[in-house]
């Protein structure tokens, strides 16, 4: 299935967390955590604004539709709690190698949820899902090089350096798995 007609966001759960679609509630939480330095160090290093990160939201959501794929809200199942997004796109950047076709795995999380384990987690689910129902796409993900924490996140899921590359000037390492 590679997208054309899906409108719905599939639920997924973990023991701790849910992976559900964007909900306009979570605007708030959302632009806090995207607005925070913490966040976007590594991720264009300036932070979002409400009205960039309403964007980003739609098209999260968007994707679905498009693609058949795309970005998942992350809550704490115990109390409902935004913590995070994750999922996957194929944002056609321009960068060498050309990573269009290719499913893009991308995640953040806000800082009160860092250091529980919770992107491991959601990404072992959206991995199992992907597996499902999007097999045969090449899984990459492109993750700054001074970003250790994410690098450890993306071994931890099986991914493996495939290429250093450069975007948007900064030194860059593609994943695959």
């Amino acid at each position: 299935m590679t997208g054309m007609g899906v409108s719905s966001v599939p639920e997924l759960e973990t023991a701790r967390l849910r992976l559900r679609a964007h909900r306009p509630d979570d605007h708030d939480a959302c632009t806090a955590m995207w607005a925070d330095p913490a966040v976007v160090r590594y991720i264009g290093g300036r932070p979002f604004t409400a009205e960039e990160t309403w964007r980003r939201m739609l098209g999260s959501r968007g994707m679905w539709s498009m693609l058949g794929f795309g970005y998942w809200a992350v809550e704490e199942k115990a109390g409902g709690r935004y913590v995070g997004d994750i999922g996957f796109g194929d944002f056609r950047r321009e960068i060498e190698p050309s990573l269009v076709g290719m499913l893009e795995f991308g995640w953040v999380l806000s800082p009160q949820a860092h250091g529980h384990g919770y992107a491991s987690e959601a990404i072992a689910a959206a991995t199992a899902w992907a597996d499902v129902h999007l097999p045969g796409m090449r899984a990459v993900c492109l993750i700054n090089e001074g970003n250790a924490a994410s690098i450890r996140v993306a071994a931890k899921a099986g991914f493996r350096e495939w290429r250093r590359t450069t975007y948007h000037g900064e030194p860059a390492l593609v994943f695959a798995r």
